[in-house]
């Protein structure tokens, strides 16, 4: 047997349909998810059934999209690293045109550098199309870093990544700063839904949420994140969609804000580091390429909006598991009792 042909195998299941709204989408679909979880799915599902309730169903907003690397570079003083630094910040323009030699899809969009001691930290910001970028990015950067090293004195090589990106990693520059699709999912659910569906109150999710994922979160230290399990959606939509799953790292990080509005929930999901794309590597794969067919990625017209849908889906899909969980878990025993209950079906084959 040769191990180079070998594959895992994951359970995957189409759920929903989820209503989406907003500025990138207004669609109804079902969304892949491929997990071991198996408990994940109709938790999912539950959310997905709220959104078909209301009227426009989960509105994804697009805030901001970039995708970063950041550069390592070396000075002998911090005083000449400065000197470099306001150098290669007024050469924005001829840093842009170096940066599109490497790809037509590629737009250096922002810069931000850190110096620390006698060493540059440099984080280039790039839009680029339909790919998540990791590779175009870091191709790019080796380009600007190559021109930077000849025009700029006093520098030398450092690393073309720095940690400043930062990939894969959680960081509070990325939750600040974004990287990938920065995107807001809302949720505005009545209270008979909240009642019938999720058999809970508003007040009670919003009040878990405080106790929760914003001081639980506080007291164990998270990184500009607060949220319950933004990784298990995450991981599930990007297993299924041929994305890089490490970026769950990065991509889990996001803050859920819950409000009472007179016995109505207001629900919603920041997610400012969704890396997605709909073109590159992992994409040709026949169930990925089907699944990003069956979720209209292939009918968009203008370059990046097949990686724009992607991410704002992903955004409901997050919110829809995120309002299921804490809904189930402002009752006593409700969440282990699904958890049996779905995993022994599973098992036995019911």
């Amino acid at each position: 047997m040769d191990d180079n042909l070998l594959a895992a195998s994951i359970p995957m299941k189409w759920v929903g349909p989820i209503k989406i709204s907003g500025n990138v989408a207004d669609i109804e679909t079902a969304v892949p998810l491929a997990t071991f979880e198996s408990p994940l799915w109709p938790s999912v599902q539950r959310g997905a059934k709220i959104s078909m309730a209301t009227e426009t169903g989960v509105t994804a907003t697009l805030i901001d999209e970039r995708m970063t690397r950041s550069i390592l570079l070396e000075a002998a003083t911090a005083a000449s690293a400065y000197v470099a630094v306001r150098q290669i910040t007024s050469s924005t323009a001829q840093l842009r045109e170096v940066a599109a030699t490497s790809s037509r899809f590629i737009e250096l969009v922002g810069m931000r550098p850190e110096v620390i001691g006698n060493l540059i930290f440099l984080r280039f910001e790039f839009t680029t199309g339909d790919a998540s970028g990791h590779n175009m990015v870091t191709l790019a950067a080796d380009l600007l870093m190559r021109h930077i090293l000849e025009t700029v004195p006093g520098v030398s090589y450092g690393s073309i990544s720095g940690n400043y990106c930062t990939d894969k990693k959680a960081s509070a520059v990325n939750g600040i700063l974004g990287r990938g699709k920065n995107v807001v999912a809302e949720l505005l659910v009545p209270r008979a839904t909240v009642a019938d569906v999720l058999r809970t109150s508003a007040a009670r999710i919003a009040t878990l949420n405080v106790r929760k994922n914003l001081i639980g979160s506080i007291v164990a230290g998270g990184i500009r994140t607060a949220n319950a399990h933004y990784a298990n959606m995450l991981l599930a939509f990007y297993l299924a969609t041929g994305q890089d799953a490490a970026n769950i790292v990065e991509g889990s990080q996001g803050i859920t804000h819950v409000e009472d509005r007179d016995g109505d929930l207001y629900f919603s999901c920041t997610l400012p580091n969704l890396i997605v794309g709909s073109v590159g590597n992992g994409k040709r794969l026949d169930f990925v390429e089907a699944n990003l067919t069956r979720l209209g990625c292939r009918e968009v017209r203008d370059v990046g909006d097949g990686a724009r849908r992607l991410a704002v889906i992903a955004a409901a899909t997050v919110l829809c598991g995120e309002l299921s969980l804490l809904a189930a878990q402002t009752n006593p025993g409700e969440l282990m009792q699904a958890h049996v209950r779905l995993e022994r079906e599973l098992v036995s084959g019911h």
